[in-house]
């Protein structure tokens, strides 16, 4: 019986080989968010060139990096390289599903997809806006949930004209649930689908990752949402068009449905499957 009391031989085996995992080669698109991990700075990429990399921050610093320097994604290293030349085959769509080339112009369908606001409306049409038009959906904004059961009595769904409708914050007990089941229970509730995210508003479904976060900053109630964000995150926030340009920044990180939370992606393909089969 061998009894070591020292253990085996630590110089045994190839000891010099590092244990840290080995970087994964990584394509430096345009809005990848990716550390820098000499000096910490996280920002997206905005321009690469010359062997070098460009990052800018969620405070819109910008700093430039070699190519082949330290970076990780979500803590991993990977190791940034030039794109290489688009691969052959079927696109895919911001959505992920198969685009389709040179698809003829689709005269609208009569059902329609409401939305809370601008911003909801620019986010289904900058994930989803290929789909639609080849499904001919039009999404429309309302300005708020408030008065939904006016615009569907105007609109009069029927089998032919179904109205799928996204709500921010759909939650338990929420003054949107109420109006939710209000309209499920009424007349018209058998051709409109009143689904939503338990999101405060739809910039939370954009993963904080995308900006450099690891988490949406917590807003007190007293607060107004988007102002208080803005002011957590030391982006103006005065007026509307301080909150409209923040709005267009948190926008331009999305690049695929993969940059939004689940809760997000799961309502608006159950929205679109509801408008278009029936």
């Amino acid at each position: 019986m061998d009894d070591d009391r020292y253990g085996h031989d630590v110089l045994a085996g190839d000891w010099k080989k590092s244990t840290k995992p080995a970087p994964t080669p990584t394509d430096a698109v345009r809005d990848l968010v990716v550390e820098e991990t000499t000096s910490g700075f996280t920002g997206a990429i905005v321009r690469l060139e010359a062997g070098t990399v460009e990052l800018e921050d969620w405070k819109g610093r910008t700093r430039v990096f070699p190519l082949g320097g330290s970076f990780a994604i979500d803590g991993k290293p990977v190791a940034l390289r030039a794109p290489r030349q688009a691969p052959t085959g079927r696109a895919r769509s911001a959505s992920g599903s198969f685009a389709v080339a040179n698809a003829p112009a689709r005269v609208a369908r009569q059902s329609r997809i409401f939305v809370e606001g601008r911003h909801d409306a620019e986010l289904v049409e900058k994930v989803w806006g290929h789909d639609l038009r080849v499904e001919g959906v039009v999404v429309e904004y309302l300005e708020g949930v408030d008065h939904l059961a006016d615009v569907l009595k105007e609109f009069r769904p029927g089998p032919d004209r179904r109205v799928g409708v996204l709500v921010d914050h759909l939650v338990a007990g929420s003054k949107e649930s109420r109006i939710a089941q209000a309209i499920a229970a009424s007349p018209l509730g058998r051709h409109v689908l009143v689904v939503g995210h338990p999101y405060v508003d739809v910039w939370q479904s954009v993963k904080p990752a995308r900006l450099g976060l690891e988490a949406w900053p917590q807003i007190p109630r007293s607060i107004e949402w988007k102002h208080g964000i803005c002011e957590a995150l030391g982006w103006p926030h005065d007026d509307q068009a301080d909150i409209a340009r923040a709005w267009q920044r948190i926008l331009s990180r999305v690049r695929t449905f993969a940059d939004l939370e689940p809760a997000m992606l799961g309502r608006v393909e159950e929205l679109i499957d509801f408008v278009t089969t029936g």
